[in-house]
């Protein structure tokens, strides 16, 4: 989540099959908007691996396609994804509310880049919500609007 700004909406949505190790990416589904694609670098990659065999070790019979799971979910007949509220609360308890979280990272991306496209691509915001993070990182920098 913090390295790739996930929402806590988004952590409990992700299927197992949204996990393309050969690929190194995950796909992150985002209801009434297009997917989302996640390029996973080598150590997020060896610890998603590690996660799957948490699973199978605990509850070697769940058939739930959701890519993270509680004994309660893995093991419910109607295969429910986590409670939003469980992930959010992950976060809180640590100190780290999963917004702010978010938000730092992408911050600390605008402050290195000032680009809207890159900030769009890499975490799958919208035009507006990229210039936002632009405009608050580099308030001397306007668009120009007679550029083409």
């Amino acid at each position: 989540m913090a390295i790739h700004a996930l929402t806590h909406e988004d952590l409990p949505r992700l299927l197992l099959d949204d996990l393309d190790r050969a690929r190194g990416r995950l796909r992150v589904r985002r209801p009434g908007r297009a997917d989302h694609y996640i390029y996973l670098e080598e150590i997020t990659t060896a610890l998603a691996t590690a996660w799957l065999r948490q699973p199978h070790h605990s509850w070697p019979r769940t058939t739930n396609p959701h890519l993270l799971v509680s004994r309660i979910s893995a093991t419910d007949p109607t295969k429910p994804m986590l409670s939003t509220e469980v992930t959010k609360t992950v976060f809180e308890r640590a100190g780290l509310p999963a917004r702010r979280l978010r938000e730092d990272r992408i911050y600390d991306e605008a402050r290195h880049t000032a680009d809207p496209v890159h900030l769009m691509r890499l975490f799958g915001l919208g035009k507006a919500t990229a210039m936002k993070y632009v405009t608050a990182t580099h308030p001397d920098k306007r668009p120009d609007p007679i550029a083409p």
